[in-house]
């Protein structure tokens, strides 16, 4: 058979509705899960007091601000292996998650001073006293978990991109199913175990990190779907891969990085603000987060369908996956919006009996429910990208607009006094990341359409 025919009968991946579905139930399952895991803590921590949800709040930021950048890296494996998998290099998978497990241990060393710089945080947060006590414990606790997350998150990325999310989605289903007694035991004390308060939460997120990479090396080493994947033996660090991950992995990285610590920091900032403010904050901090996974789950798919489209040499298809799933996510974003705007007061209601910080949520809701839409759009699009390997470009873009805009802006109307008046407080920060938010949406959606036109014209 000629080089020709071959071209000819070998057919992409399929890129219509029903397979972004069929890729995109188990990851939001499982996103979900993972958001619920931080619902749980903020609403259990709500329940013990306003200082446990500051605490809570601002401890859970500054983990994922070191969390997520390093974990960004790791994401590279997805592209990668999802390229891999469309052509049909088996054994290039595996070889590939070898070395994205040896760069996990790197960027645990990485990350480990930076969640546990307390001092700096708490002082960065001019956090009061009792807050303060309560998030040392939280970071030093929920660090221990540091190592086993990140290497846990290469699996995940796995997963993704050989077309099995559902094995992802089962892991991070039954680590939330043991979510609340494990807070119940470390937050509220069992046997010889003292009541921890809010710093209980952090606790608990650390052995079902420990969990979940003991699941995760379970399903790799005795499932048959992966039998062809693995190779023979352990091989070490190799610089030609380890070159590919960073070189992918860092603008990925620094662009997850942009996004969330624009976000993240938002709440080390409004703490100086008091326990209320920040407090409030959280409630819809948390709320945007639940929102954006079903944009996550589909931008997910988005990258791994496009990057198997390209590994099977189908760029019009890739093309036709960027533009499904750019549309699905902004549908289902704008119902999304307008569904938590409608029900505003029942929502805040579930989290807080405290009118003060019930008061703060409410005059939120309105900023985050436009945010969310502008949220989706960018989320699909960034992912989109990363599927065509194209990673610079966008974390530059995440740079200018959510550190610049976002967070620089917030800083500016939300605790200083500007021509537009007074600080704005809260508001202020919301404002200014949905502005921000909105420049990144509308800079991504060109810039995949320029990638994804351009790579369909080469030859």
């Amino acid at each position: 058979m000629t080089p020709a025919t071959l071209k000819s009968t070998h057919r992409g991946p399929d890129t219509s509705t029903r397979a972004f579905f069929k890729l995109g139930w188990p990851l939001l399952v499982a996103n979900l899960a993972v958001v619920g895991a931080g619902t749980i803590d903020t609403i259990m921590a709500g329940r013990l007091s306003a200082t446990d949800l500051a605490a809570v709040a601002l401890g859970s930021a500054i983990y994922i601000s070191a969390y997520i950048g390093l974990m960004g890296v790791l994401q590279a494996l997805s592209p990668i292996a999802g390229q891999h998998f469309g052509a049909q290099r088996w054994r290039a998978i595996g070889d590939d998650l070898q070395q994205a497990l040896w760069l996990s241990i790197l960027l645990t060393l990485i990350g480990l001073p930076f969640v546990l710089a307390t001092e700096a945080w708490l002082a960065f947060s001019r956090a009061d006293d009792e807050v303060a006590s309560v998030v040392t414990t939280y970071l030093y606790a929920i660090a221990f978990g540091l190592p086993a997350a990140l290497a846990a998150r290469v699996f995940v990325a796995l997963n993704a991109a050989v077309s099995r999310p559902q094995i992802t989605m089962w892991i991070n289903v039954l680590t939330l199913v043991l979510k609340v007694p494990l807070n119940a035991i470390f937050m509220s004390g069992a046997g010889p175990i003292p009541p921890m308060g809010g710093a209980g939460a952090g606790v608990a997120t650390a052995v079902l990190a420990w969990a979940t990479l003991a699941l995760s090396l379970g399903v790799w080493r005795f499932h048959p779907y992966f039998r062809r994947f693995r190779s023979e033996r352990v091989h070490p660090p190799r610089w030609s891969s380890q070159r590919e991950l960073l070189k992918l992995g860092i603008p990925i990285g620094l662009s997850m990085l942009f996004e969330v610590t624009s976000f993240t920091f938002m709440a080390v900032l409004i703490a100086r603000l008091g326990t209320a403010a920040v407090a409030g904050h959280q409630i819809v901090a948390n709320l945007a987060a639940i929102l954006f996974m079903m944009p996550l789950a589909l931008g997910v798919s988005t990258s791994v369908l496009v990057a198997q489209s390209l590994g099977a040499n189908d760029p019009r298809a890739a093309r036709t996956a960027a533009l499904r799933g750019f549309r699905l996510a902004i549908s289902i974003a704008i119902a999304s919006a307008a569904s938590m705007w409608l029900l505003r007061d029942p929502i805040v209601a579930l989290y807080t009996t405290d009118a003060a910080v019930t008061a703060v949520a409410l005059s939120l809701m309105g900023w985050a429910a436009i945010f969310h839409v502008f949220d989706a759009c960018q989320g699909v699009c960034g992912f989109a990208l990363r599927g065509y390997k194209s990673t610079l470009w966008p974390m530059v873009i995440y740079g200018v607009s959510l550190w610049g805009v976002g967070l620089g802006g917030g800083w500016w109307i939300g605790l200083a006094v500007t021509p537009f008046g007074p600080p704005r407080g809260p508001l202020g920060f919301w404002e200014a990341a949905t502005v921000a938010l909105a420049i990144t949406a509308i800079a991504l959606a060109w810039l995949t359409a320029s990638v994804s036109n351009r790579r369909v014209r080469q030859p």
